[in-house]
């Protein structure tokens, strides 16, 4: 169907009609119309109609239509209309109006695109018969949000609540045997044998029939999921059964080697036992032997009493002589002390007469200096003064410092001047060295946005940029001018701009090579495709240049129209690669303009009648038909650049190469004048040091006579100084042979005294001496008497030694005892505090920490001594080595499966017990859901076979399924066959022509009409692939069909039908015009229409 043009104006209203009798003169007989009132109405209806029918449709801004409403009847509706009208828009408007989803009707997945082109917003009103009040559902369409608003009576709710209403009556709008919009008329003959029966089974069997037989399905499911895992335990429980038999023989050998281990782990809990009771009988006769030692020890102790008292007697004794001995001591220690006091005065005296002796020879020393230097200061004045008279006269030396002062001065003054012109030239040399800096820092960045083009050709041309790198290295191979690639000679001037370039020259010849010789291109490709094997691209430049090839018009021309450029001023580029874009591309003939120019593209194609033209985002290539010379013009948007974003300015880098070539060239120049400068000032500074030298020759001359004469006065001062200094030898000789006198008296009486104290040190000695010997016979008896206690000391020590280590042995062997009963309790597992009942004990040992203790009962047939329990051990565990290869966990998972056999078994009778009663419960639900299914099956054959012998052909339709109990797998076949000599065949996409399957679907409809339940059937342009004799035979049979008494509604659309069909009174046609000259529906008047054709009508015969 063709949608409406753009130009289309408001559709025109429907006009609703009975069929018109043959007398053109007569009265229509309509009762029903449609309308477009400015507010929708609410209409209560006590006609024909069956609960859930359609009384009235209302559009506003919904597809085709701007308003309308349509008011259709309660059986047959014929919408008829040419192609675009409108009439599937109603469809949709009753599927949307319903909650049905957009995605159902073929045409959109978004219920925003239902909106009238232009809109923002839409509305369908769709209302329903019912007895207790119609029920008027609104939804409201927002295009921008995509969203629904629902009303019910005009108040707002949810579409869920909807969707309850509309299943409430039983309208299912997602179910193609009730509701066939256009798009999925074609569907029909694709369902399934399965989706045909679920399909009738919602449209025209009992509510409770697609129930039973989702039942069924759920129950066939769970029952055969409890099969297979009935099947699955059944399996699994014999081979646990089986494997449990194999293991059998294992497990009692298990249980045998078992026993003797038992008998093992009895002896070993017997072997601490005998093992403490040999080391308690041991402890005991240790303990003996240690209680002898101790008696001995003190019988020793008491024989060492006399012994030691003697002792402290002698060393009483000893301590009263050793006093006396230090008390003699300190009175010689004082005496010496005197001696000294008096020998160390001696000897202070001795050293002063010695002191006064040298003073003496001092000042004799000292006068005899003070004579030499006056006798040498008189010389030195001497000398001066004859040196003073020979000096010369100096005051003709002064013309000599002053001409030296002048060219010193001058000599200074041009140094000043050439370190000025220095400091100058450093200056003006660091200016240019920032400048250079400057101009390299600037050149670099241009080399880096150059390093970022060649990076994206190396990222996605790779062979490109190495052939780029090989003509670089070998461009001596070539006559005249190679350029590299466009992309990275192209230079652009705005990078805004580079879109429009990459859009217009193609990729292939962004990347080649542009040569000025046919001869350099072939050797370039002979070395870079042959040899190298890269694929590269080249073109060669036009001999004579079109470069500066002016445009047809001049721009001035074009800026009306929103053009600020061509093509070719919006980039630089090397003559070659200029002058190939204009010759292959034109770019010099290319406009490129704004968005105002996209704003007046027609105009701009009508009047400019341009080839090529760039807007803001589009390009627009113009065309003439060369049949109807029509302009064609195709527009495209425009990618975004990729390559020539980058922009380097080549004019502006070798600008700065000329200018850093300048700057080297300065700075050579500064840096000789600075070499020159040098030179300069180190001859001025040479000259300034030997003028400065002979100045201060000079002046050392005139100023010599005055130094000399004050060198003279000076030394005459001194001279007077040392005179006036002199000094009594003999006065002082007399002094000190006084003092020495006096010194040596009194040196005579320490003599004296020293020598008494001499002879009572002496004295004092000898009765030390005396005391001494004393004090060595006492030691002597002492050291006798200590030797005697020592020797009985060392008996009693190692008699005590020996107590010690019987004691010890003794402490140890408590310590085994307890070590070894508190195992033996641990291997019988009794407690520390425990008492072994009197039927396990034999014996009750005492334990030397007082406890009771006894073996077990068990203990009294097993041997009693350490070499029988061992050779009893070394026996039993030989043979319980011969078991061998036996597992515990072969036991553990004997007996594991033994409890998992018994768990299995149990389960499996619950399994066995739930799968009785579903199939208990399958055969109940099946017996409720098959017997009548198959009834209604039976009732569309008969109609549906009835129909197709009405036309001469044959149909059926069958319950079909291959298992019985396969419920799943059930479906409706429905067989035809359209001519004698062929066999009934199923009807398939396939088999038959779009006609028949038509035919076929149009057929089964009108089988399940009289048996629907539905309360409306829409069926849309289904006739369109019959030919004239089916497409009459169906309408009949639909006429007849849905114009009974007691039938649900029906809509059949059509762009067109064949003359002379037969209508029916209850039929309501309704018709569907559109065009530019529609009335507006607001004065849409059917019975002034009519009133006019009678008028007409009447008037014609008397004219």
């Amino acid at each position: 169907m063709a949608t409406p043009s753009r130009k289309t104006s408001t559709p025109g209203p429907l006009a609703s009609k009975r069929p018109l009798p043959r007398d053109p003169s007569s009265e229509v007989p309509s009762k029903r119309k449609s309308s477009a009132p400015p507010a929708p109405r609410l209409l209560q209806s006590s006609g024909p109609f069956v609960e859930g029918s359609i009384v009235r449709i209302a559009m506003e801004n919904f597809l085709t239509y701007d308003v309308c409403e349509v008011a259709p009847g309660p059986h047959l509706n014929m919408i008829i209309g040419a192609n675009g009208t409108g009439k599937s828009s109603i469809v949709c408007a009753i599927c949307l109006g319903l909650a049905g989803k957009p995605a159902f009707m073929g045409r959109a997945d978004k219920v925003g695109f239902f909106v009238k082109r232009g809109c923002s917003k839409g509305m369908v009103e769709i209302e329903l018969f019912r007895t207790s009040g119609n029920l008027v559902i609104t939804r409201e369409i927002d295009v921008a949000k995509n969203q629904s608003f629902w009303f019910i009576n005009k108040k707002s709710t949810t579409q869920k609540v909807v969707e309850e209403q509309v299943a409430a009556l039983n309208i299912q709008v997602g179910n193609l045997c009730q509701f066939l919009p256009q798009d999925k008329v074609g569907e029909f003959a694709k369902l399934s044998k399965i989706e045909l029966l679920e399909a009738t089974e919602k449209s025209i069997g009992p509510p409770e029939m697609h129930r039973y037989h989702c039942e069924l399905k759920n129950f066939r499911e769970k029952e055969k999921q409890l099969e297979t895992s009935c099947k699955e335990k059944t399996e699994y429980l014999e081979k646990m059964i089986q494997r449990n038999e194999r293991y059998k023989q294992d497990v009692e050998r298990f249980y045998e080697r078992k026993r003797h281990l038992d008998l093992i782990e009895m002896l070993e809990a017997k072997r601490p036992w005998v093992e403490y009771e040999n080391v308690r009988q041991e402890y005991e006769e240790v303990k003996l032997a240690r209680d002898r030692v101790k008696e001995e020890v003190r019988k020793l102790k008491e024989g060492q009493i006399p012994m030691t008292l003697r002792i402290e007697e002698i060393e009483k004794q000893r301590h009263n002589l050793e006093a006396r001995i230090k008390e003699k001591a300190m009175d010689i220690k004082e005496t010496s002390q005197k001696c000294k006091q008096r020998q160390d005065v001696i000897e202070r005296k001795d050293k002063h007469i010695e002191e006064l002796q040298q003073a003496l020879t001092v000042k004799r020393n000292e006068e005899h200096d003070r004579q030499r230097r006056i006798s040498n200061t008189r010389k030195m004045i001497e000398d001066l003064q004859n040196e003073l008279k020979t000096t010369e006269n100096c005051e003709n030396l002064q013309p000599q410092i002053d001409a030296i002062t002048n060219d010193l001065r001058r000599v200074q003054d041009e140094k000043a001047l050439c370190e000025g012109e220095i400091i100058d030239k450093r200056r003006e040399k660091e200016t240019l060295e920032k400048e250079k800096k400057n101009v390299e820092e600037h050149i670099v960045r241009f080399d880096n946005l150059m390093n970022q083009k060649e990076d994206k050709l190396r990222q996605r041309y790779r062979d490109t940029y190495d052939a780029v790198l090989w003509l670089r290295n070998n461009r001596n191979k070539f006559k005249q001018r190679v350029c590299e690639p466009i992309m990275l000679t192209i230079n652009m001037k705005d990078n805004k701009n580079a879109k429009y370039v990459e859009n217009h020259i193609p990729l292939n010849d962004l990347r080649a090579f542009v040569f000025e010789s046919q001869e350099d291109m072939e050797v370039f490709l002979r070395e870079v495709r042959d040899n190298k094997k890269l694929r590269v691209n080249a073109v060669v430049a036009p001999r004579v240049s079109h470069a500066d090839r002016a445009p047809s018009r001049s721009l001035n021309e074009l800026k009306p129209y929103g053009f600020f450029s061509y093509l070719r001023e919006l980039f630089d580029a090397p003559d070659p690669v200029m002058s190939y874009l204009c010759c292959q591309y034109h770019i010099h003939e290319v406009p490129v303009g704004t968005e105002r120019t996209r704003e007046r593209i027609e105009r701009v194609i009508q009047e400019t009648r341009l080839k090529q033209i760039y807007t803001a985002e589009e390009k627009y290539v113009v065309k003439t038909s060369f049949y109807s010379n029509k302009v064609i013009s195709i527009n495209t948007s425009l990618k975004v650049a990729q390559f020539l974003t980058v922009t380097v300015d080549l004019e502006q880098r070798r600008h700065l190469e000329e200018q850093l070539k300048e700057i080297n060239k300065k700075l050579q120049a500064v840096e000789s004048d600075l070499i020159a400068l040098h030179e300069t000032n180190k001859r001025l500074e040479h000259k300034d040091n030997e003028l400065r030298q002979k100045k201060k020759e000079l002046l050392e001359r005139k100023t010599k006579k005055r130094q000399l004469e004050q060198k003279i006065s000076s030394k005459l001062g001194s001279l007077k100084l040392m005179e006036q200094d002199t000094c009594n030898l003999e006065e002082e000789e007399r002094k000190a042979s006084a003092k020495i006198k006096e010194i040596h008296v009194q040196k005579a009486k320490l003599v004296t005294e020293l020598t008494d104290l001499i002879k009572s040190c002496t004295s004092l000695h000898i009765k030390k001496v005396d005391l001494i010997l004393q004090n060595t016979t006492v030691i002597s008896e002492k050291n006798k008497l200590e030797s005697d206690y020592m020797a009985a000391s060392s008996q009693l020590r190692v008699t005590e030694q020996h107590f010690i280590e019987l004691d010890e042995n003794r402490q140890r062997l408590l310590q085994k005892c307890k070590e070894l009963m508190k195992r033996a309790r641990q291997v019988c597992n009794l407690g520390a505090e425990q008492t072994v009942p009197q039927e396990y004990q034999t014996q009750v040992p005492t334990i030397p920490n007082g406890h009771n203790s006894s073996p077990p009962m068990a203990f009294q047939d097993l041997p009693n001594t350490l070499d029988e329990i061992d050779a009893l051990l070394t026996e039993e565990r030989s043979r319980a080595s011969c078991f061998t290869g036996l597992n515990p966990t072969v036991v553990e998972e004997y007996t594991k499966r033994e409890e998992e056999i018994e768990q299995l078994t149990e389960e499996l009778k619950i399994k066995k017990v739930e799968l009785d009663q579903y199939r208990e419960s399958i055969s109940q639900v099946k017996e409720r859901w098959l017997n009548p299914l198959k009834e209604l099956v039976e009732k569309i054959n008969e109609k549906f076979s009835s129909f197709f012998s009405s036309m001469q052909c044959a149909g059926e339709v069958d319950l079909h399924t291959e298992n019985e109990e396969d419920y799943d797998k059930y479906g409706i076949r429905i067989r035809v066959k359209f001519r004698s000599s062929t066999q009934l065949h199923e009807l398939t996409p396939h088999h038959q022509s779009g006609g028949e399957r038509s035919v076929s679907t149009m057929l089964y409809l009108m089988a399940l009409q009289e048996l629907n339940r539905c309360p409306f059937r829409v069926v849309d342009e289904i006739n369109q692939g019959m030919d004239p004799i089916n497409e009459r035979r169906v309408f009949e049979m639909v006429v007849n069909t849905a114009c009974k008494e007691n039938t649900s509604q029906y809509f059949f659309i059509t762009p067109k039908l064949l003359q002379n069909l037969p209508y029916s009174e209850k039929m309501t046609v309704l018709f569907v015009y559109n065009g530019p000259h529609m009335l507006e529906p607001n004065r849409w008047n059917l019975k002034a229409f009519q009133r006019r054709r009678r008028r007409i009508t009447f008037t014609q015969p008397s004219q």
